[in-house]
């Protein structure tokens, strides 16, 4: 009886067999070159934590002001704010980047790219943090504003005194995950030759040739940036926010 056997071969075109073969077997993960470099990863994480609280602080007080406009008594203002954030929740940080670095300086504004890169993601984080605090202060019970108003607190006393304070506070996890986010958005402002730490990776890369190595430190080193910020906002929220403290809330 004749038996007929299959047999599984690879068809490996002649002459690279080899050579590709020796390249997967003999390529070894060397981080020490890390040691001439870290000064200037050090720097690049500088540089992103401070566009990124820029970004945060700007953006939330941006943002804040056009979640009052969304919640005022005024249609038109309410539809002016409505454009906006729309407008820019429906299109990518990284077009707006451009659109503000390369048009601005079209029409004869040249500003320097960390400036333009603060510019868009203030731009860009304002619009969703509009979104989380309008949440927040239409959470807040239309009989706490009767009693200011009862109290004879002006309207930006009954804002900033009994508005915005738990308003802030019940959407302050969801704030602290828009920052978070936005703190790793910073890497795209090296589209724009802004400086930070995944631009700084860039140019690292571009002289050792080790990929791998250079943004698997910088995957860690965000890692640790965001752990830090976290922290930080949990201090801030314990800080600001005894009921917080109280009630052990974590982000």
């Amino acid at each position: 009886m004749l038996v007929r056997t299959a047999r599984h071969s690879t068809f490996d075109p002649p002459g690279l067999t080899g050579c590709a073969g020796a390249l997967r077997m003999t390529y070894t993960f060397d981080f020490s070159f890390l040691a001439e470099y870290w000064p200037q990863l050090l720097k690049g994480l500088v540089q992103t934590a401070q566009l990124s609280l820029l970004s945060i602080i700007f953006g939330f007080l941006l943002g804040t002001l056009l979640a009052i406009g969304r919640t005022a008594q005024s249609k038109l203002l309410r539809r002016i704010c409505a454009i906006y954030v729309e407008a820019i929740r429906n299109t990518p940080l990284l077009v707006q980047m451009f659109m503000i670095y390369f048009g601005l300086a079209s029409v004869g504004f040249k500003l320097s790219a960390e400036f333009c890169a603060v510019l868009a993601i203030v731009i860009n984080v304002s619009s969703y943090t509009c979104e989380i605090m309008r949440a927040g202060i239409e959470s807040v019970r239309k009989g706490q504003r009767e009693a200011s108003d009862c109290l004879g607190l002006t309207w930006l006393q009954s804002l900033f005194l009994v508005v915005l304070p738990p308003a802030t506070e019940r959407v302050y996890p969801a704030l602290v995950s828009q920052f978070i986010l936005i703190m790793l958005a910073t890497s795209l402002v090296s589209q724009i030759s802004a400086e930070e730490l995944t631009s700084t990776a860039a140019r690292i890369d571009s002289m050792t040739f080790r990929s791998f190595e250079i943004y698997t430190v910088v995957a860690l080193i965000y890692i640790g940036l965001a752990f830090v910020f976290r922290l930080g906002f949990w201090a801030l929220s314990r800080l600001v926010f005894p009921r917080l403290r109280r009630l052990g809330t974590p982000l």
